[in-house]
């Protein structure tokens, strides 16, 4: 607040009351992530994009469209992120600007998050603290939905059949006149999972059926927009979840666990825009109860914050806002309550129209501490340009930072609340070549993050503990090319990542994993995309390889690296009246690769998806 107080007298520019205008829908809070996140790599994936996923889920999604290791326990099973080798605790997920990480873990199960759920999906890699919050020491993901006006009503049912006793099942409505949205939306998801797989961990490995690994899954999503005004908007969005999984059992055990999840999300906007400017009220809860053999814990969440973005010129903008959090973990082992209190701003310039920079700062109050501002910088700038091509270069550098999670601090026994937050300072530089219908982007990394909290046996007790210093650095490549030949339209995509993350501090005087690879984090990722579209028909085959994983830091133990392949084959403009039918069917691991994402979890081989829609 002092910087911006300090920037605006030093120009004399004190913000007057504009007039108001009737400006085009816009996303505030995507609009405010691309504004300010200069010179960070970025993924975004829109509507059209995440349509050819069908009813699989973010875990599906990510695995074979970016450069984030997905740690998967099996089919349906528990799938957590890892950015630039930073752990699933690294990385903050929202839903419309919601947080929605899990105030108890720390992270969240992607398994959980079906993409039917929401129309748009970005990644944003590296430490950013100061724009996003906590959590986001490796990157971050944000989810949103649709909220655009006037654009008519529409129905979607889908169906699908797929191998191992799937069928899942959506259906989509929506309303969207000059001042009123209403969409609707409700899906279930089923899966027997009764895959064949090898038994390692039997003589002679044998062939056997997974026989303990049902996952059922159903929810409705509602999401509401009036226009009040011509510059006033009220948007509001209600998720319900709810999973139950049969737990699958690692190889060599008979475990027969149970696990019941549900979730409700609800969060509100009151967005107002003026000429120069847009102020934005948010408010919003998520409630979260998980039965694990028969065992409860429930956490709830409520958040209440608000922004304010406003436009000197043409080469000043400005970015203030505040959020309180209240936390209450309601577990088996322990009850507590947590409050935080975080205070940001953003300053972005623009002294030509092909250089940006932006400084982000953030402070954050929580357990009756106040943590030193949180910076990070960004620049992006286009030094090259010739006709359609051109060249561009992004720097950044940032902090982030990792509050202790209500487990690591309050956890019975064992809890920590003497732990100190987890910090990173990252830095990376990328270069940016588009030229028509080629375009390729080159970023380099290096991140460092000290107080890692681990958990450690104190006697016969485990207890966390800022021990642990872990260095992260690569290099990210990634490109598109769109073609013609013909009438054929064609698209590549390919992304390759190698990443080195090793700790670089004992924990213990015999520690050996200092230098070595960190446990589950390829060094070597990559993944390629070919589609082919002949009017209504596309044909879309998607490669992705993971190298070699170590079991354990300190174990010579590793896990073979694997190719996998899917094809997708869809015909898209079948009408019988005014009703479309889109079709689509997907074999996926199209060579029957066995694999094993975590050691000792089995996946499943080949299989077989038949998806049909109607669409009004």
């Amino acid at each position: 607040m002092i910087l911006l107080l300090w920037v605006l007298s030093f120009f004399g520019q004190i913000p007057e009351k504009q007039d108001t205008v009737s400006l085009s829908e816009i996303e505030v809070n995507a609009a405010v992530l691309e504004r300010y996140s200069q010179g960070q790599k970025q993924i975004t994936w829109k509507k059209e994009d995440l349509s050819l996923v069908g009813s699989q889920s973010l875990a599906d999604l990510l695995s074979v469209q970016s450069p984030v290791f997905i740690r998967q326990y099996g089919p349906g099973m528990l799938a957590s992120p890892s950015f630039r080798g930073t752990s699933a605790g690294h990385t903050a997920i929202f839903w419309n600007g919601m947080p929605i990480t899990s105030p108890s873990l720390g992270q969240s199960d992607l398994t959980l998050l079906p993409v039917f759920a929401f129309e748009s999906a970005s990644l944003h890699f590296g430490s950013n603290g100061a724009l996003i919050g906590n959590e986001s020491i490796g990157g971050s993901i944000h989810l949103n939905s649709e909220s655009k006006f006037n654009a008519g009503s529409t129905f979607l049912f889908t169906q699908e059949l797929g191998s191992f006793g799937q069928f899942n099942t959506q259906a989509k409505g929506r309303i969207s006149t000059e001042k009123l949205i209403a969409q609707s939306k409700i899906y279930r998801q089923f899966s027997e999972n009764n895959f064949p797989f090898r038994n390692l961990a039997l003589p002679e490995t044998p062939i056997q059926r997974q026989a303990h690994g049902q996952v059922s899954q159903w929810g409705f999503v509602q999401d509401f927009g009036w226009k009040i005004t011509s510059n006033k908007k009220l948007k509001t969005s209600l998720w319900f979840h709810e999973a139950d999984r049969e737990i699958q059992a690692p190889l060599g055990s008979v475990t027969q666990d149970q696990q019941q999840d549900q979730s409700l999300r609800w969060v509100m906007d009151y967005e107002q825009y003026a000429a120069k400017s847009t102020f934005q009220l948010k408010t919003g809860f998520v409630v979260e109860n998980q039965i694990f053999n028969k065992s409860l814990n429930r956490t709830k969440q409520f958040l209440l914050g608000t922004e304010w973005d406003y436009q000197v010129n043409p080469h000043w903008f400005f970015h203030l806002g505040a959020r309180f959090i209240h936390q209450i973990g309601e577990l088996s082992t322990y009850q507590a309550v947590d409050q935080r209190v975080e205070l940001f701003q953003s300053v972005k310039f623009e002294p030509a129209e092909n250089l940006n920079l932006a400084l982000n700062l953030r402070q954050i109050s929580y357990d009756d501490q106040v943590q030193p501002w949180i910076p990070s910088l960004g620049m992006g700038w286009t030094f090259w340009k010739k006709g359609n091509q051109e060249l561009k270069l992004n720097l950044s550098a940032g902090k982030g930072f990792k509050v202790p999670t209500l487990n690591d601090r309050f956890w019975f026994p064992g809890g920590n609340p003497d732990l100190l937050p987890e910090n990173s300072w990252t830095s990376e530089a990328g270069l940016e070549w588009k030229s028509g219908k080629l375009s390729q982007s080159l970023t380099g990394y290096h991140m460092s993050v000290d107080d890692w909290i681990i958990w450690l046996p104190q006697g016969n007790i485990w207890s966390p503990q800022n021990i642990r210093k872990v260095r992260s650095e690569g290099i990210e490549y990634q490109g598109t090319f769109r073609f013609p030949t013909g009438k054929v339209k064609w698209e590549n995509q390919w992304q390759y990542s190698l990443n080195r993350a090793v700790s670089v501090r004992k924990i213990s005087d015999n520690d050996s994993s200092v230098g070595n690879q960190l446990p589950y984090t390829p060094q070597h990722q990559a993944n390629f995309s070919m589609k082919a579209k002949y009017q209504s028909v596309y044909l879309l085959l998607q490669n992705s390889f993971t190298g070699e994983r170590n079991v354990t830091a300190d174990n010579p133990r590793t896990l073979d690296a694997y190719f996998l392949s899917n094809l997708t084959m869809g015909f898209s403009e079948f009408a019988l009246g005014d009703f479309k039918i889109p079709i689509q069917f997907r074999i996926q691991n199209l060579f029957n690769t066995e694999y094993q994402v975590l050691y000792l979890r089995p996946m499943p081989g080949r299989s077989y998806h038949f998806n049909l829609s109607i669409q009004l």
